[in-house]
């Protein structure tokens, strides 16, 4: 009869015990595909290349990603399309008189994010991963111009927190560091940092 009580016991202490324990591992909150739109601050910084001067502008786009939540803590993929506003002009960089501009264009990126759980609505991650840009460059001496349009690669380095409103919405706010180093073989050392917004779904 004991033995029949402890099994009984044993058996609804477990069963009352396994949704606490699958709520502790995965928080659903942060788990799962997720979309969003992304819009802030853009900022070009071409360090080595003299007559020039850093550029701010706008930039805009989208993500995609999936995450999944362990142990209070966060491992996710993503992906993003983004345009920006943003051009970097300068002159005198050859010969006195010459002139030369950067326009960004599109700006592909894939990477990963880690995050961890700094309440039950509120994420804090970093991030990092392989960006390619699109830009287009005019360079002017005299009469002549010549133009080009080239994809650059480069990595990227980021930081952020993701908030839950309701009804799996999402609100984050994110800072990230991107580098290129070379364009068409030449060493251009172009730094570029962002701030943006993004609000999003989780399905």
């Amino acid at each position: 009869m004991r033995i029949a009580l402890f099994a009984a016991a044993l058996a609804a202490s477990t069963a009352l015990a396994a949704p606490a324990f699958a709520q502790e591992t995965v928080d659903p909150t942060f788990t799962g595909p997720r979309v969003e739109g992304v819009v802030g601050w853009d900022r070009l910084d071409s360090g080595d290349t003299s007559g020039t001067e850093a550029s701010d502008g706008v930039v805009y786009g989208g993500a995609i990603g999936y995450d999944i939540a362990t142990g209070g803590a966060v491992f996710g993929v993503e992906g993003e399309i983004t345009g920006s506003t943003n051009k970097q002009e300068g002159a005198g960089l050859i010969v006195p008189g010459d002139s030369f501009r950067v326009k960004a264009g599109r700006d592909l990126y894939a990477g990963v994010r880690v995050g961890f759980l700094a309440g039950p609505r509120t994420l804090i991650y970093a991030k990092g991963g392989y960006t390619n840009a699109a830009v287009e460059t005019r360079y002017t001496s005299g009469l002549t111009t010549v133009t080009d349009s080239e994809n650059i690669d480069g990595w990227r380095l980021g930081a952020g927190a993701e908030f839950n409103l309701a009804n799996n919405i999402y609100l984050k706010g994110e800072y990230r560091y991107s580098n290129y180093s070379s364009l068409d073989g030449v060493d251009i050392d172009l730094d570029r940092h962002q701030v943006v917004a993004g609000l999003g779904v989780r399905f």
